[in-house]
């Protein structure tokens, strides 16, 4: 017992962190309607922020000619002013254009926020870790049960929870607080009382990005100091602003300390003999795995009663016209593509085969999304799952194609049916939360597994033949110049891509495609019209994670093995950037998302052209999306161009007769 109550203790630093975020991601909820991916990033941008400061090594020092390191109060202050610009400067450039768009909207802008601060650091710093700099003095140790540990985990939950507590007072007596509840409540309301929506939003923002900077600096000496272990603990501290129903800010610290605390208790049983061991290793992703669960079980419990913002205009997702004509634009594009393939040099073949795969990556968000409304985060982890049935099976039991990619997109089916019916009581950024914690779940407990997944190295993939026909990327072809990747390959993905864009436009001129825009105008109003909104979203789940399942088969044939890291959170979000920026909502727009996914075709060309690393490409890409969300919301696509032009289809009127009648 004193052994777990030494570990429990332990545990209170990395869940200071954690608490930390939750309080930040509370506070910009409450203020701005906005749940932030990005508050992670933040923390990780002050901490290295104070680290280049206190080393001397920041650009800001030595732009400025003040080289040297910097004493630590000043460098603590001055680290939390650039938190403060930080808040300022994403508040009043970003959240405020986006004061009247839908959450998903808010939710992507943040992940741009997330790749523009990954970005900055890597470039001046690298992708490699650092040894954090100590905020505190030497703290000394304190004897705990016969064990001698840090005072570290102590200062920095007193630290927390008194900053906690003094904001949940001021949010309780003073005017800010009373004010931000009133603008939460009503915001129509709120302004004819003569409160700003914009300035409680800034107000709030900036507290967030402060409270999250502060902790970033305090906690990274206990962390490894690089652009991915900060960014990536937003994730447990979501799961905890759910438990406070984005509104309690002591409810949410005193979750992420908790989560902290069952972290560490996980890492001492790891170390038991009655764990379970894969290869004489600890069975790996349980903590991501019993986050998921918890996460999971919050929504159930509360699911239903989780607050929703009153605001002046409802906000929708941009409109999902049917296109008036499918086949011959399928068959140019299929004709222009499979000319490419033949004549690109091989970088780019391989390029142009990365941008077919992703663009079915992207057809999938646009079904789950698009056309249902539904924030999905877990497709890429679906397509993963996809990937590793396909080798398990080709290498193990023989089975290999066209029988495995099939296998696998069932087994991608399956497993998000399964994610989805753990969170059908809910919808938008609470449903985003539960398969961001699923997708980290899945690639921790599953692909890092080295029986059913990679384990820490890969995991090889058979050759695809069919009659003896290698169409694989290593095969021959009668034209081209025989260098890899095979344009036979390249082919295969295009037909398989172009098949993909036909079954989703199809899906929505067809009932069951009339039925998903309903629910996502509105469910109670599709409900009380007779539509089944649970089998619908059911429905949307199968068909959205079998499409993505396909992607993650194609995916391992083009590279010939699937690790856990191609199909990790962080592809995970850019692939939902990715879709948003070319048009969530259309089949087009997941066509232009697959050209700017990363190794794709755009990026490809410009790296080419301008010999740019890769962290230059996270910073073009984080800023392009912002641009995109807060410019055209409805993606570079839109619902401009003359092949997107709305037709009427049968059941559209049940989705125009929502929108009138539940109009704000």
């Amino acid at each position: 017992m004193s052994e777990v109550l030494l570990f429990a203790v332990l545990g209170l630093g990395p869940g200071a962190l954690i608490a930390s975020l939750a309080v930040g991601i509370v506070l910009n909820y409450r203020g701005a309607g906005a749940v932030n991916l990005g508050m992670g990033a933040v923390a990780m941008f002050a901490a290295f922020v104070f680290f280049g400061l206190r080393t001397g090594g920041f650009f800001v020092l030595e732009e400025l000619d003040m080289g040297g390191p910097m004493p630590t109060l000043p460098a603590f202050a001055v680290t939390m002013l650039f938190c403060v610009l930080l808040g300022v400067l994403w508040d009043a450039g970003v959240l405020r254009a986006l004061r009247k768009s839908p959450p998903l909207a808010k939710l992507v802008a943040s992940v741009g926020l997330l790749l523009v601060l990954q970005a900055v650091i890597k470039l001046e710093y690298g992708s490699a870790g650092q040894s954090a700099v100590p905020v505190f003095d030497d703290l000394g140790f304190v004897s705990v049960f016969g064990q001698q540990v840090p005072k570290d985990p102590f200062v920095l939950t007193g630290i927390i929870l008194t900053v906690t507590a003094l904001l949940a007072a001021g949010y309780r007596w003073t005017r800010l607080g009373l004010a931000t509840q009133a603008a939460a409540e009503n915001e129509n309301a709120a302004e004819l009382y003569g409160l700003s929506p914009s300035r409680l939003s800034m107000a709030n923002t900036v507290l967030a990005f402060a409270l999250a900077g502060g902790l970033g600096v305090l906690v990274a000496p206990l962390t490894l100091l690089n652009p991915v272990s900060i960014t990536i603990t937003v994730i447990p501290a979501l799961g905890a602003a759910l438990i406070a129903r984005f509104s309690s800010l002591f409810v949410g610290a005193v979750a992420g300390l908790a989560l902290g605390v069952i972290g560490s208790l996980i890492t001492l049983a790891q170390a038991q003999t009655w764990f379970p061991t894969v290869d004489g290793t600890p069975l790996p992703g349980v903590t991501e795995l019993t986050y998921f669960l918890i996460v999971v079980i919050a929504m159930f419990l509360r699911g239903g009663s989780l607050p929703q913002r009153g605001v002046i205009v409802e906000p929708r997702l941009p409109q999902a016209p049917a296109a008036r004509r499918t086949l011959v634009p399928t068959a140019g594009f299929v004709a222009v593509v499979a000319v490419l393939l033949v004549i690109l040099p091989f970088d780019v073949r391989q390029a142009t085969i990365t941008s077919l795969i992703g663009m079915i990556v992207c057809l999938s968000l646009v079904v789950i999304t698009g056309f249902v409304g539904q924030v999905s985060l877990a497709q890429v982890a679906l397509a993963g799952a996809s990937g590793f049935v396909v080798s398990k099976l080709s290498l193990h039991v023989g089975i290999g194609f066209p029988f495995a990619p099939v296998l696998g997109a069932l087994v991608a089916m399956l497993l998000g049916t399964l994610v989805a019916s753990s969170a059908l009581r809910v919808r938008g950024v609470n449903l985003a939360i539960v398969t961001l914690a699923g997708a980290v779940a899945i690639e921790a407990f599953g692909f890092a597994n080295s029986t059913w997944g990679a384990g820490g190295g890969g995991s090889q993939v058979g050759t695809p033949t069919l009659g003896g026909v290698d169409l694989g990327p290593g095969g021959s072809f009668f034209l081209g110049d025989d260098t890899l990747p095979s344009p036979l390959f390249g082919m295969v993905c295009l037909v398989v891509a172009a098949a993909t864009g036909l079954l989703v436009a199809q899906t929505r001129r067809t009932l069951l495609g009339q039925r998903m825009l309903a629910v996502r105008s509105n469910e109670r109003a599709a409900a009380s019209v007779g539509i089944g909104v649970r089998n619908v979203k059911l429905a949307a789940f199968a068909l959205s994670s079998g499409i993505a399942g396909v992607a993650g088969s194609l995916y391992a044939y083009s590279f010939g093995s699937v690790t856990a890291g191609r199909f990790g959170v962080m592809t995970a979000l850019a692939f939902v950037a990715f879709a948003y920026m070319g048009g969530i909502t259309t089949v087009s727009g997941a066509a232009v998302g697959g050209l700017l996914v990363s190794g794709g075709l755009v990026i490809t060309l410009v790296q080419n052209l301008t010999g740019l690393p890769t962290a230059w490409e996270l910073l073009f890409g984080g800023v392009a999306l912002i641009l995109t969300v807060t410019t055209s919301p409805a993606g570079i696509v839109g619902t401009r161009l003359p092949g997107l032009k709305a037709r009427k289809q049968p059941g559209d009127e049940v989705v125009a007769t929502h929108e009138r009648t539940h109009a704000p």
